[in-house]
C-alpha cells in the first residue's frame, strides 16, 4: 500500500482498520483482552515471540523503555479499532501493526477454526498535522463506541482509553500528558470530550446517509 505520508519519529497518526467484509474481529471478551496484551506485549523492539512467552517478562519496564511508538489513545469495537500513535523509532508504527495484526489474526483463526485474512487489507492511517486535530482526534477515539452509539451486549466489548483519561483505571498503556496538559484537570478534559459528541454524531450520521443516497 502506498501511503501519502511517510511515517517520521516525533509524529502522531490516526491509525484503524476492520474486520474483512466489515465482520467482527472481537467475539467475546477474551478476545479483546488478548488483543489488548498484544498491543502492550508486541509493543517492543525486543525480538517476540507468542504472547503466552511474553507473559512471562517479569520486567515490563524493560519493554517500556523500548517501545516502538506510542498510544496516545484507542478504541476496539466489535468490528474494528482505532488508534492514535505517536513514531518515537523508525519504522515502528509499521513494525507494532505487523505485529499486532498478524498475530491476533493467527490466534482469532485458531480459536475460531477459520483461515484467511481477518483483517480488511493494510492498516489505514492519516496523519495528525496540528493540535486541534490530536485534540479532536483523541475525544473521537476515547468515545468511538458513543459516535457508533453501540449498547446492548455489543458495548460489552468495548475498550478505550477513555478510562485512562478520566481516572477510572490502574492500567494505563497510553502517554496521555501531550493531550491532559492542556486542560487543567482530567475532568475539564472530559467535559471538553463530551461537549465534542453531538457533532461527531452527526457528521456520522450525515456522512452515512450521503453514501447511502449514491448508493441507490
Amino acid at each position: 500500500m502506498n501511503r501519502k505520508h511517510k511515517f517520521a519519529p516525533g509524529e502522531i497518526y490516526h491509525v484503524y482498520n476492520r474486520g474483512v467484509d466489515k465482520r467482527d474481529i472481537f467475539i467475546d471478551k477474551y478476545d479483546v483482552e488478548r488483543f489488548l496484551l498484544s498491543m502492550e506485549l508486541f509493543n517492543s523492539i525486543k525480538p517476540i515471540g507468542s504472547i503466552y512467552e511474553q507473559s512471562f517478562e517479569k520486567d515490563r519496564t524493560v519493554i517500556k523503555k523500548q517501545r516502538l511508538a506510542n498510544f496516545i489513545a484507542y478504541c476496539l469495537n466489535p468490528n474494528h479499532f482505532h488508534f492514535a500513535l505517536e513514531e518515537i523509532r523508525e519504522g515502528g508504527i509499521s513494525e507494532l501493526m505487523k505485529r499486532i495484526s498478524g498475530g491476533y489474526t493467527w490466534s482469532f483463526n485458531s480459536k475460531y477454526k477459520r483461515s484467511g485474512s481477518l483483517l480488511q487489507g493494510v492498516f489505514k492511517s492519516m496523519h495528525v498535522k496540528d493540535n486541534d486535530y490530536l485534540l479532536h482526534l483523541s475525544a473521537y477515539i476515547n468515545l468511538n463506541d458513543k459516535v457508533h452509539q453501540l449498547g446492548g451486549e455489543t458495548a460489552k466489548l468495548v475498550r478505550s482509553s477513555w478510562d485512562e483519561y478520566t481516572d477510572r483505571t490502574d492500567h494505563e498503556i497510553c502517554k496521555k500528558k501531550m493531550v491532559l496538559d492542556q486542560f487543567r484537570s482530567k475532568s475539564e478534559y472530559g467535559k471538553f470530550a463530551l461537549a465534542t459528541l453531538p457533532d461527531m454524531i452527526n457528521i456520522k450520521r450525515e456522512a452515512k446517509e450521503l453514501k447511502d443516497l449514491f448508493h441507490e
